[in-house]
């Protein structure tokens, strides 16, 4: 290998370390946008106060989530409640147990489901759920965080379906001034990454017709 040679690839390897740093800072801004837009997609507040549908749909994994789901049910906002994502060896007097919720009032119209282990998996579970009891509208609680994904998933795996969204409000969630709290930054932060990891699937399931069973995200 000849000296020419070799400087030859040393300013062929700056070249690329030059476009690199050019490019890096593009991605961080474009990044941050991103994020940005995001924020605006997390609800602030419930906009439909008194909604109504065929069935209630409740996502297992974060604080006062059934709770809202019960009183909705406990209300007659809907025919059914279907908790998606529950773990194996809870049943429906245990989680009324829980909530400390009188039986009576709700046992005959709530439904479990035990397959779903992703946001994903909640989708098809509920999808499925639903066609087997003929339903065409339902309000989705879950985590005002974590509602921008459930959305897109959910709308994109059952688009017939009308979708009334229904945030709890989690008390460890504190969006203002989010970035100097290292907990709501961190929930934040990850579920950007996932909301845009799922929306480039739905992306990309759109234009090659890929089915999204071949990832999930939590």
């Amino acid at each position: 290998m000849t000296f020419r040679y070799k400087l030859k690839k040393l300013f062929d390897l700056n070249k690329y370390l030059k476009f690199a740093i050019l490019l890096l800072p593009i991605i961080a801004i474009l990044w941050f946008y991103g994020l940005l837009n995001f924020l605006q997609k997390i609800p602030e507040r419930i906009t439909n106060k008194n909604p109504t549908s065929d069935a209630i749909v409740v996502l297992t994994g974060g604080s006062g989530r059934l709770k809202k789901g019960l009183q909705l049910l406990t209300r007659k906002k809907a025919k059914k409640l279907f908790i998606s994502g529950v773990y194996r060896g809870n049943d429906v007097q245990r989680l009324l147990q829980v909530q400390k919720h009188s039986p009576a009032e709700v046992l005959c119209c709530i439904n479990l489901g035990y397959a779903a282990t992703s946001t994903a998996g909640n989708a098809r579970e509920t999808a499925d759920w639903i066609k087997k009891h003929g339903f065409s509208s339902i309000i989705l609680v879950t985590a005002n965080y974590h509602m921008p994904r459930s959305l897109i998933l959910f709308r994109h795996t059952m688009p017939e379906i009308e979708i009334v969204p229904h945030p709890a409000f989690p008390p460890q969630f504190e969006p203002a001034q989010w970035w100097a709290r290292p907990r709501t930054a961190s929930l934040i932060t990850s579920e950007y990454i996932k909301y845009t990891i799922a929306s480039t699937i739905i992306w990309f399931e759109q234009q090659w017709g890929n089915s999204i069973h071949w990832f999930d995200t939590k």
